[in-house]
């Protein structure tokens, strides 16, 4: 998707727990949800 609107040499980092200690805890582990960041760059 990140490709699909332009952006190119995209990165996508580890897996985090962005959930830890939060109130939908236990649903996100249920659902294995997980945070990821992304690196990209926009072409000239």
């Amino acid at each position: 998707m990140i490709e699909m609107s332009g952006f190119e040499d995209v990165k996508i980092g580890p897996a985090v727990d962005t959930f830890g200690e939060a109130g939908g805890e236990p649903n996100a582990r249920a659902f294995e949800v997980f945070g990821y960041a992304f690196l990209a760059q926009k072409p000239r």
